[in-house]
C-alpha cells in the first residue's frame, strides 16, 4: 500500500485504486499546514475534534471493491478515561499483506489486549508530541512493547519548517530514543518495500510555503 502524510495526524492510504483518508484536519486548525481538499472512497476519524474530523474537506466517491479490512478499538484521549478530552479510537487497516495502525490522539497507555492487537503491525502511525497525546517517552515505550516493522511519527511540531501547535514537543525528542531512523525527503512511503530503518520521518505534503 502507499502511504502519504498530508500533515498533523492526517494520512492518505491507497491500494488498488481505493483511497482512505485518516483524521483530516479543518481549515486553519493546524499552524503551518494548508487546507485539505482530497477525494477518497472512505474517511475514518479517531475522534470528533476539529483537527481530526474535517470530513467536509473530502469528496467521496464509490468504488466497486474495498481492498482493506477495517478494525477499530476504543480508547481514551487522556489518562483519566476521557474525563478531560473524551474518547479516542484506533483504526487498523489490512490489505491481506500489510497491517497499518493509526492510533489517533492516544492519550493513555493502551490496555493489554490492545497492545496485543498492535504487536507486530507493519506500520504504526504514532503521535509523539505530548500535551494532547502521549509524549516522546511514552511513544518510545509503546514501540518497544509492540515492535512494529515501521513507525511514522505524527502530531508534533517542527520549528524549522513552521508547522504544528506550539505546545507540542518536537519529533527529535522521540528520535533520540530510537535506534534506526530515516528522515525522508518527501511525504510518501511504499509500505511493502523493505526498509533498514524502523522509524521513517515523512515531510507533510500540505506544508505551507
Amino acid at each position: 500500500m502507499k502511504l502519504t502524510w498530508i500533515g498533523h495526524s492526517c494520512f492518505k492510504v491507497e491500494k488498488d485504486g481505493f483511497t482512505v483518508i485518516l483524521d483530516p484536519y479543518a481549515d486553519g486548525s493546524v499552524p503551518g499546514l494548508a487546507s485539505i481538499r482530497e477525494r477518497a472512497n472512505l474517511v475514518l476519524c479517531s475522534h470528533e475534534h476539529g483537527d481530526h474530523n474535517y470530513r467536509d474537506g473530502i469528496g467521496l466517491w464509490e468504488a466497486e471493491k474495498n481492498p482493506f479490512t477495517v478494525e477499530q478499538m476504543d480508547t481514551y484521549h487522556d489518562e483519566v478515561k476521557g474525563e478531560r478530552r473524551g474518547e479516542n479510537r484506533f483504526t487498523l487497516l489490512s490489505d491481506g499483506k500489510t497491517r497499518l495502525a493509526h492510533v489517533g490522539d492516544l492519550g493513555c497507555e493502551p490496555e493489554p489486549e490492545q497492545i496485543e492487537v498492535l504487536k507486530g503491525v507493519d506500520v504504526l502511525l504514532l503521535p509523539v508530541g505530548g500535551h494532547y497525546t502521549i509524549d516522546a517517552g511514552q511513544a518510545a515505550e509503546l514501540v518497544k512493547k509492540t515492535e512494529p516493522r515501521l513507525v511514522v511519527p505524527m502530531h508534533y511540531r517542527n520549528d524549522e519548517e513552521g508547522f504544528g501547535f506550539d505546545v507540542l514537543g518536537t519529533v527529535e525528542e522521540f528520535l533520540e530514543k530510537m535506534d534506526r531512523v530515516k528522515v525522508a525527503a518527501g511525504s510518501e512511503l511504499e509500505t511493502d518495500e523493505p526498509e533498514e530503518a524502523q522509524v521513517i520521518v515523512l515531510r507533510p505534503r500540505n506544508l505551507l510555503d
